[in-house]
């Protein structure tokens, strides 16, 4: 295995995919995540979806139709998880708000039964999916295994219940995004399959699930942490929630106000970047720097002081080219990044003007699993602001 990184490693990669290398999975990963009968194939034959579907349907213009969705989820997750409490812990509550968002936009589910039946064992998986792969009773990736199949049939479930109910209504438009892929058809003008759609959504649930949780938590930690990049945070925040009557919920116009509140989101992403790196497979030889690995992406070449939290790095051009890159680049760019940055920025805006935030445990370590995730959960006391 050589592992690339820096700016130059970035370029490279970025810029070859699909020339020299191509996505790749684990086989222990798409053992837990994947109907046996895709285990063996390569990622482009799982999908079966074109990429610029997805592109499609997560870039801005599509996204600002569920802007009010996510700031009216937001709304009942910290009236009903935060607001009764003194203390919380923010990692396991930020994972419950991002899997029910996915639920609710990707899949129309909304009511916690059927969410529960989801995310219990969706949770199996992505706690084991990388932990050593032995498929042995007690194991964290035997859970994995057993979790994954849960989750496989769940979706066959309402996938299959989906098709019989669009089709007896003759729709023609997708409401959602599983209702938009079974009206998709393949190359040889097929609809795909109930298994395709499947692998599709797992897919969807896992890019937007660990990573969305993490950045949510690592911003929220940041902003616990420094009073003076919070105050500035809320007093952007606050501007907008004035301008606007109390049940009106945020829209696309209030999220690109937004601006130093997403420079503090990018900074934490920079300093606790929630996906450390992809997979990818060579599709043929070539070398590279002797296999030398260039020196790593805290560079104080390209950022000066890294260790410190430092917003204004991003005002004007930002930082340089491929020194920067948490949703990736090139034709594998991740297609879900405006999503993230929607979902991270309404849940900001609904903690900061709701609550001062103080660090429970102030030197809380960071550790490193799929995610970077505090290992205590990042318990925080909350303080409502005095109307």
């Amino acid at each position: 295995m050589a592992i690339f990184c820096g700016a130059q490693g970035n370029k490279f990669l970025f810029t070859n995919d699909n020339k020299l290398l191509t996505s790749w999975w684990p086989q222990s990963m798409k053992k837990a995540l994947l109907f046996p009968e895709f285990v063996e194939s390569n990622l482009k034959d799982v999908s079966a979806l074109k990429r610029s579907f997805h592109h499609d349907i997560l870039k801005p213009e599509a996204l600002k139709q569920y802007i009010h969705l996510m700031d009216g989820l937001a709304r009942d997750h910290l009236d009903k998880d935060w607001k009764p409490n003194t203390i919380v812990k923010v990692l396991p509550l930020s994972k419950k708000y991002t899997f029910e968002l996915a639920c609710k936009l990707f899949l129309n589910v909304v009511t916690q039964h059927d969410i529960k039946r989801l995310s219990d064992p969706f949770t199996l998986v992505t706690n084991g999916m990388f932990s050593v792969p032995i498929d042995f009773p007690g194991t964290a990736y035997n859970r994995a295994i057993k979790g994954g199949k849960l989750v496989r049939e769940e979706l066959m479930r309402i996938i299959t219940e989906r098709r019989k109910e669009m089709t007896e209504r003759s729709e023609t438009e997708g409401r959602d995004l599983l209702s938009k892929m079974l009206l998709v058809r393949d190359e040889n003008g097929q609809f795909l399959s109930e298994m395709e759609i499947s692998n599709n959504i797992i897919g969807l649930l896992v890019a937007s699930f660990e990573t969305t949780s993490s950045a949510v938590t690592a911003v929220i930690n940041y902003l616990a942490e420094l009073p003076h990049v919070y105050n500035e945070v809320l007093k952007e925040q606050m501007e907008i929630a004035k301008s606007k009557g109390p049940d009106e919920l945020l829209t696309w116009e209030d999220i690109e106000k937004m601006k130093y509140s997403w420079n503090v989101a990018r900074e934490s992403l920079r300093l606790t970047p929630p996906a450390q790196g992809a997979f990818r497979e060579t599709t043929t030889e070539f070398n590279y720097a002797g296999f030398t690995i260039p020196k790593g992406w805290k560079n104080p070449k390209y950022f000066p002081e890294p260790e410190k939290f430092d917003p204004s790095r991003f005002e004007g051009s930002g930082p340089a080219p491929y020194t920067f890159v948490p949703f990736g680049g090139g034709p594998r760019m991740c297609p879900g990044k405006e999503y993230a940055r929607l979902e991270v920025l309404v849940f900001m805006h609904n903690v900061v003007t709701r609550f001062k935030l103080e660090k429970a445990i102030p030197n809380e370590k960071i550790v490193f699993y799929a995610s970077p995730i505090p290992v205590h959960g990042l318990p925080v006391h909350l303080h409502p602001h005095q109307k």
